[in-house]
């Protein structure tokens, strides 16, 4: 018995002393440099950004592209666009409204955000707000138990599946019909109370359209602007604030659907008014020694009117697609105003025309002809082959995070270049498409495009995306080259492309 347990002594010390050499040899190996990686595999940093930059929701509205104004309210019912604030509730009868179908038809034109008139220059509202009776509570619409904003955010819930709907909403600065607009104090507690509202019952709400019109007749009214937009901002903190100035998106400065052929997205806010909306050039065109990032937003109606007028009709394909390569084309987003009737209805011209516009999107863009390409470029960050910027990646499906980004020489030479050869048959095309990594800054500001060494186009601005629809029509080459004149910084091309729009020449 006393041998075992020396046996066991034994044991005991022995496994004592390995335990402890391999605790030791544990901790020597854990603090010792792991081996360091040969220089051709650790990879080149991007460049620094040039500031400044958008916000993710920025970002995230810049890429929806298309989005719907819906102007709807008691002007439907009175033929009228701006209302006098005298109009009855009475009058604001839609039996048949469905708010289901307006979702259906932004759906079906590839809209992921529709936005709502919540309240009219004419001060009637379109939910049931505790701080007036000039509303649908007051109205024979289901017996004034109907909400049409409820409506539109049930419904687009119920449309997530067929595509992603979001809702915004418009609460006009402007009030004919309360008694308190003029008195500074009161107007803006009414102002801030209805916003709360519209804020914390609907849900998420993505966008906040301030209005800045003003009859030249109104009262004198101060707004109190820093606080709705503190307010928006505490409640609903992913949504993008609309105005003359921002903060987050801005005024185009026409109704017309189009941006300057130069268009920043940035801008001084200091620059600009939010209730004077006269600096319109500087609106669209924005600013490059613009300190905010605020992008343009061009709003315009698919009839000559904002709201639903029977003896209008919608635009045709051609000034529909004449607006998208003016906004969408110029580094802007679209606001395209699609105006239910007085049945409460899209009607079905407005709808087919939607679905013709999206058809048309897709048949000219569905189809990159400068896929499968080569591409080479004036020069690459980090090497062909260690850092991620090849010039090949402005042909991926990723039209904001990857890119080609050149390494900086070229600035002896005075322009960055970036050239698509096709190799074999010729390319045929009358679209151009090119697109900037934002995310890093909005940098280009001169460049021209040659086919076969023949400049065909030449631009300043390109940002989010930029389209030439080329004046000659169909051309044709092997070799499709852009050189980038003037840049802040090293330019960085995200994306690239050669399309065939087919409806161009059709309509000439």
């Amino acid at each position: 018995m006393h041998r075992h347990n020396k046996q066991s002594s034994r044991l005991l010390i022995l496994l004592s002393l390995t335990t402890s050499h391999l605790l030791r040899f544990s901790t020597l190996t854990a603090s010792a440099p792991a081996a360091s990686p040969s220089r051709d595999k650790v990879a080149m940093p991007p460049p620094l950004p040039v500031l400044p930059l958008p916000s993710s929701s920025q970002l995230k509205w810049q890429q929806r592209e298309l989005i719907m104004f819906l102007h709807f309210g008691v002007n439907t019912f009175t033929d009228s666009e701006w209302g006098t604030g005298r109009e009855s509730p009475s009058v604001f009868n839609p039996v048949g409204l469905d708010a289901g179908q307006w979702v259906s038809a932004a759906v079906a034109a590839g809209v992921s955000l529709v936005i709502l008139t919540a309240k009219h220059h004419d001060g009637f509202c379109l939910w049931h707000s505790k701080y007036t009776d000039h509303s649908v509570a007051s109205s024979p619409w289901k017996g004034g138990r109907g909400d049409v904003v409820g409506e539109l955010v049930g419904a687009a819930a119920e449309g997530q599946s067929g595509g992603g709907v979001d809702v915004g909403i418009y609460l006009s600065p402007w009030d004919r019909h309360d008694r308190r607009y003029g008195k500074t104090l009161e107007y803006n507690e009414y102002y801030l109370a209805q916003l709360q509202e519209l804020l914390t019952r609907y849900g998420s709400v993505k966008e906040i359209w301030f209005d800045g019109a003003k009859g030249s007749n109104a009262p004198n009214m101060s707004y109190d602007f820093t606080d709705w937009f503190a307010m928006v901002k505490e409640l609903q903190s992913s949504a993008n604030i609309f105005s003359n100035a921002g903060p987050d998106v801005r005024w185009v400065g026409n109704e017309n659907g189009f941006a300057g052929t130069t268009c920043w997205s940035t801008i001084n806010r200091t620059a600009l008014s939010i209730e004077n909306g006269s600096n319109l050039d500087y609106l669209n065109t924005g600013d490059p020694a613009g300190t905010d990032w605020v992008p343009a937003e061009c709003d315009v109606s698919i009839r000559t009117g904002w709201f639903w007028h029977k003896s209008q009709s919608p635009k045709n394909l051609t000034q529909l697609l004449e607006i998208y390569y003016n906004s969408v084309g110029r580094n802007c987003l679209l606001l395209l105003n699609v105006p239910p009737n007085t049945t409460g209805l899209i009607p079905e011209s407005d709808v087919e025309r939607l679905r013709e516009f999206r058809t048309a999107i897709d048949t000219i863009f569905s189809t990159n002809l400068a896929e499968g390409c080569s591409v080479r470029a004036s020069s690459n960050r980090g090497g062909r082959n260690n850092g991620g910027f090849a010039p090949e990646n402005v042909l991926d499906e990723d039209h904001l995070w990857t890119y080609w980004a050149p390494d900086g020489r070229e600035e002896r030479d005075g322009y960055y270049w970036i050239e698509i050869s096709s190799g074999g048959s010729s390319l045929k095309f009358n679209v151009i498409r090119i697109q900037e990594a934002i995310g890093l800054g909005q940098r280009i500001k001169r460049y021209e495009i040659y086919v076969e060494g023949e400049k065909i186009a030449n631009g300043t601005t390109i940002g989010y995306k930029r389209l030439h629809r080329l004046k000659k029509g169909v051309v044709g080459g092997r070799n499709v080259m852009i050189k980038i004149l003037e840049s802040r910084s090293v330019p960085l091309i995200s994306s690239f492309g050669l399309h065939c729009d087919p409806y161009y020449w059709h309509s000439k």
